[in-house]
């Protein structure tokens, strides 16, 4: 299993991973399948030229799964984007995939947060399995919105 940067240039593959996630996970995201399905080049090229981290993982060329991360401050980076295979789950992708950002946003000297979903209940072990702290839903998040928790791995 390989763990690899892409860049604007691999939005093919970028492509392929996100739409099977979103297909495959409806509800993990902030973004819909429908949103994206039928989106230009330019539009896939633009989110990897815009969000600074985008690491794939794969195996045997099979697409494994996907995280992202974005500096949000001067002391912290939001990991987003997560998702892996249902196939992979369980195996340890998810520890790297996570560590990966982690190591990325420590070489800027900040911190990693996260969103997560109060019912996906899997993710959140995933990230707590690795040492993030549930900081609560944020007094800000919008009533008539799914819960979200901010998960917080402190550096």
């Amino acid at each position: 299993m390989e763990i690899t940067r892409i860049a604007a240039g691999d939005w093919e593959q970028f492509r392929a991973v996100r739409l099977a996630s979103l297909s495959e996970a409806p509800g993990a995201f902030g973004s819909r399948h429908a949103d994206w399905v039928d989106a230009p080049a330019e539009r896939w090229r633009s989110r990897l030229t815009q969000v600074p981290l985008t690491l794939l993982a794969h195996e045997d060329g099979t697409l494994l799964g996907v995280v992202s991360g974005q500096p949000a401050d001067e002391t912290w980076v939001e990991l987003i984007s997560m998702w892996v295979v249902p196939e992979a789950r369980g195996t340890g992708l998810a520890g790297q995939l996570i560590g990966a950002v982690v190591d990325w946003a420590a070489a800027q000297d900040k911190s990693t947060y996260l969103m997560v979903r109060s019912d996906n209940v899997r993710a959140r072990r995933a990230y707590e399995r690795v040492g993030f702290v549930d900081a609560g839903v944020p007094e800000w998040w919008p009533a008539d919105e799914p819960p979200e928790h901010r998960m917080e791995l402190r550096g």
